[in-house]
Formats: C-alpha cells, sequence, structure tokens
C-alpha cells in the first residue's frame, strides 16, 4: 500500500499534536526533527541475484538519521508490508522512555497498512549508532540504516571538523530472501554460512567512496550485520579511532579494525597518499572460508587505478583482537554529550551492589535448535513485557524467570525476566563456553568494558580490571572460551533488552529482559505511556492516558 498525500498530512497533523503532548516532558529550547518514512518491499540485487528487499523511502540501506545531543526526534513509520514491523534503535538509551525501543518486549507492533510515530529524544548522548528491524527477521532483508547525533556548538570535540562525514553500514549477508531463513529458522535448523559481505548494501566492487588529497574524513562503521565479526581496513591507509557508540576514545592509529556484530566505531581518514585509487576492504573474521568484498577509495582527480589483489587482513588470530579490543580505551579529558570531562565520572571507586554472571548456551529443545541464556531458551509473550508491566497483568512474565548465575541445566524454555533495583551500580559478567566470538548487546545504557580474558571467571578475575578508562559502550564480543565483564549504572527505569547480536540465536531464544523497577511515579524517574501507543494482546482495550 503507497503512503498517500491524505495520509502523510494526517500523520503530519498527529505528529505536531504528539509534539505539544510531549512539551511537559521535555523542555521547550530542545529542537524537534520530523522524518516520514514508508516502508516497503522492493527488489534488490546487492550480490548479483534478485531478493525481496525492505526499502525506507524506496532506500536500501535506509535513510540516515542526523541529529544534535537532546534533539528530539518524530518519526512516522507506515507500514506498507504485508506483515507486522517494528524498528529498534541500537545504542539510542531512551531516557526514562522504554515505550519507544522498539523491540516486541516494549512496543506493540505496527499492523500491515497503518502507522506508528515514534518520539525519541537523544537526551544527553552523541556519536555513531543505527537503527534496525526487529521482528521476524527483517534484519536478513534491510530496513537499517544509520544514526549520527553530533555535539552541540558550545561542547568542544577532540579533533578537529573533518571534510567529509559518511556512514558505512557493513554486515554478511544471504542470497536466500529474509522469509526463507526465518522458516529454515522455525524448522529447528541452523542457519547456512553467509554468501557475502556487503558494504552500504552493495556487494564486490560496489562500493566507492572520494577523498580529495591532503583533507581528513569521518568514517561511521557500523557491522549491521546477521553474525561475522568482520575486519574493516583501507589499503595503505591508517585509521585514527575518536569515537566507539557515544564515547571519545584515546586516538589509537590502527591499519585494520575488528568490527564485531552490532558495533559502531568511528575512524578519522586522511588522504595522505599518493593521488589514485585503492582498496577498502571487509573481510569475516574467525570463520572458514573468509569472505571478502573490496570497495574503492578514488582520489579526486586522480586516474590511477587499484592494481593487484586486494590488501589481506587478520583472520582467525584471537589474541591480535583481543590485544586491539583492550587498546581501546576513554579520552578522560575530552568532554562528552556535556562539557565536563568523560574522567569526572570515577565508575571504579563505585562499590558493586549485585554481579550477575550470564553464560550463553546452544542445545535441542523438543527436536529443534535453541539458544540460551542460563539454561532458559527465550520465548516472547502474548503481550509486551513493558505493557503487562505498565497495565499489571499477571501472568504475562515473572521477574526472576531466570537465574542470575548458570544453572548448569538444560536448555528450557521460558520468558525470562531479571529484576534490578532503579540506581544501582552492578556487574555484569558474560560467560562463553562456545569455540565462537560472541557479541552482547544492552538497550536503554552504556556499560564500561571493565575486563576480557580466556578461560572462566572468578572474583579473582577483577584484579585485572581497568578501573580507570574503561570504554563506555553499548555492545561488548566475547572471546571464546572466555568472559568479558562490564559495568553499569542503572540509571534508567525501563523494560530493556539484553541480547545476543548473532541474530538467529536472539531469534532462537538468546536473550531475556532486565526489568530496572522503582516504586515512584515521577517523570523525573519514568515518562509516562505515550498517548498514541499502541495496544496489542492482553492490553488490548485499555487507555494510554488523558
Amino acid at each position: 500500500m503507497p503512503l498517500n498525500l491524505a495520509g502523510g498530512a494526517i500523520s503530519a497533523l498527529l505528529c505536531l499534536s504528539l509534539t505539544a503532548t510531549l512539551l511537559s516532558v521535555v523542555t521547550a529550547e530542545d529542537p524537534y526533527r520530523f522524518f516520514e518514512w514508508n516502508v516497503t518491499y522492493g527488489d534488490i540485487y546487492p550480490l548479483g541475484v534478485r531478493q525481496k528487499g525492505i526499502l525506507i523511502n524506496g532506500q536500501f540501506p535506509g535513510p540516515d538519521i542526523h541529529s544534535v545531543t537532546n534533539d528530539n526526534l518524530i518519526i512516522n513509520v507506515f507500514n506498507s508490508l504485508d506483515e507486522p514491523f517494528l524498528i529498534s534503535w541500537n545504542g539510542i538509551q531512551q531516557r526514562h522512555n522504554s515505550f519507544q525501543d522498539g523491540v516486541y518486549g516494549t512496543t506493540c507492533p505496527i499492523p500491515p497498512g497503518r502507522n506508528l510515530t515514534y518520539i525519541l529524544q537523544v537526551k544527553d548522548q552523541i556519536g555513531s549508532f543505527y537503527y534496525f528491524p526487529s521482528l521476524a527477521f527483517h534484519k536478513a532483508a534491510g530496513g537499517f540504516g544509520g544514526i549520527r547525533i553530533l555535539s552541540r556548538p558550545r561542547i568542544p570535540v577532540p579533533f578537529p571538523d573533518p571534510a567529509g562525514d559518511f556512514t558505512v553500514l557493513i554486515g554478511d549477508w544471504y542470497k536466500s530472501n529474509h522469509t526463507d531463513l526465518k522458516a529454515h529458522l522455525d524448522r529447528g535448523k541452523k542457519l547456512p554460512f553467509p554468501d557475502g559481505i556487503l558494504i552500504n548494501g552493495r556487494g564486490p566492487n560496489q562500493f566507492s567512496l572520494t577523498f580529495e588529497q591532503g583533507k581528513t574524513y569521518r568514517l561511521r562503521i557500523s557491522n549491521v550485520g546477521l553474525q561475522h565479526s568482520l575486519n574493516f581496513r583501507i589499503q595503505n591507509h591508517k585509521m585514527k579511532l575518536v569515537e566507539v557508540e557515544g564515547t571519545h576514545t584515546l586516538q589509537t592509529t590502527y591499519s585494520s579494525l575488528d568490527v564485531h556484530v552490532g558495533q559502531s566505531y568511528s575512524v578519522l581518514v586522511t588522504a595522505d597518499q599518493p593521488g589514485h585509487d585503492y582498496y577498502i576492504v571487509v573481510s569475516s573474521r574467525f570463520s572458514t572460508p573468509i569472505l571478502t568484498t573490496p570497495g574503492i577509495l578514488h582520489y579526486s582527480g586522480a586516474g590511477g587505478q587499484v592494481s593487484g589483489p586486494p590488501p589481506g587482513g587478520p583472520t582467525i588470530q584471537i589474541d591480535w583482537s583481543l590485544n586491539q579490543a583492550r587498546s581501546i580505551r576513554t579520552n578522560l579529558t575530552a568532554s562528552g554529550p556535556r562539557p565536563n570531562p568523560q574522567g569526572s565520572y570515577h565508575y571504579g571507586l563505585i562499590p558493586l551492589a549485585k554481579t550477575y554472571i550470564l553464560a550463553s548456551s546452544a542445545g535441542q529443545v523438543s527436536g529443534k535448535q535453541r539458544y540460551g541464556v542460563n539454561s532458559v531458551s527465550f520465548v516472547p509473550a502474548d503481550t509486551p513485557l513493558k505493557l503487562a508491566d505498565y497495565y499489571k497483568i499477571e501472568g504475562v512474565f515473572r521477574v526472576g524467570s531466570i537465574s542470575d548465575r548458570p544453572t548448569g541445566g538444560g536448555l528450557y524454555l521460558d520468558t525470562s525476566v531479571l529484576g534490578a533495583d532503579y540506581r544501582t551500580f552492578v556487574e555484569f559478567v558474560f560467560q562463553n563456553d562456545e569455540d565462537i566470538v560472541q557479541s552482547w548487546h544492552l538497550d536503554g545504557y552504556q556499560f564500561f568494558v571493565v575486563g576480557m580474558d580466556g578461560g572462566k571467571w572468578t572474583a579473582a578475575s577483577r584484579n585485572g580490571y581497568n578501573l580507570r578508562d574503561a570504554v563506555a559502550r553499548s555492545t561488548t564480543q566475547v572471546y571464546p572460551f572466555s568472559w568479558t565483564a562490564i559495568y553499569v549504572s542503572l540509571d534508567n527505569v525501563g523494560m530493556w533488552n539484553l541480547r545476543t547480536e548473532f541474530w538467529a540465536r536472539q531469534y532462537l531464544g538468546q536473550q531475556l529482559y532486565l526489568r530496572v523497577y522503582t516504586t515512584s511515579t515521577s517523570i523525573r524517574d519514568e515518562y509516562p505511556i505515550p498517548r498514541n501507543a499502541r495496544l496489542c494482546g492482553r492490553a488490548s482495550g485499555r487507555r494510554t492516558r488523558p
């Protein structure tokens, strides 16, 4: 169904009405940015064969969102697909407002032929992020795009303005339609090996960038793929890392960069080589075979073309990747979204209220492939968990339905929800006893990646933690037969998805929800349910608010 002009006008009026209702929650001086998106199917050919892609306003990948710290983003999404649809916002913290998070545990899907207007505020955030479709394995069809949040003009940035600023979305890709991949998983099978790697929706030798000699450019690189860690490099060029998922980093220079699934990095690249073309290369890590997709960096006005094979990169070396990860640290003297230095928050001096140890696992349940956390393989409830919590609907979920420690038992199905108290400071340990590199994401938060190492985590592992300048981010990797530990201040009330970024494993149960709870009803702690919130499941027929 196309989005007609009348519908667009109605949506615009709806947006204005929603803006007016929000003035009691956000300050009037924070700017508003309005977006109208129509989500459709369309033919795409990223690897040379026709596929049914998911387009936003006819684009694959979708349009970038450009914003500034504290902006209010009013995004009207019209679903012209033939199935329910949702968009989630990887790394956007949704302060006090998990209703807008766009995953099934918080938000009712948009039915075919209907719309939902998201009201997001990028409160106290800067940096590089992305959005993606969160339901029904839609992510394998597209529907993703970049998000950039610039610093406010009065906040200093620790590097000069670049000559250009580019979004670079990389990810593994299948030639099969997303519906076929979903059906394969629904039959209890594992996904096959991917068919290739895309750079901004394009296959080998289809992507290019143009630089001017002597100028410096910013690349915002996000791995929006389904399962593989990827290595990014540019022939004969160095990359200076400046930002990771909203944190200004020490400006370390790399010849190549591992970007694990769900992660985002900003690098500066200077066109300081002789004027001709160079390879841009993205290749899979820790896989057999190695997938590689080259693109081209072109120097403006130069005529020399690339020659020879694309430059090689790291392949299966774990230690190389681990050492690089440990080298990524916070720039303590740089300002973040506020003028105070990032190092003014001394996370290493705060006592821990609780430690959660989360172990991933794979196995069979009723003869079908499943994945889990602490032996629980997540199954969605019939009602979004946040709505059930808000309306106090019993029987939808149970806090404590998953243990805060590994149980050692076999996999079983449940709607897993961990309970946590608002304004506590806690530790999560991700224990990976499998022979793969994993990637974990927590909605609603940035966390400090204080440690990662091989073997089993113990309390003595804290002796090796970085308690001074660990990078703060929202997605972290866990290496094979290893652990990663994070510290997080639970200062954001809501129902927050904690998940693997390996999308088949997420779809088949390797996720849970963290319920950060307070008895307070003040809007300083949590915003009320949006007036335009869709209600479904056992919440159907109820009222939102006057």
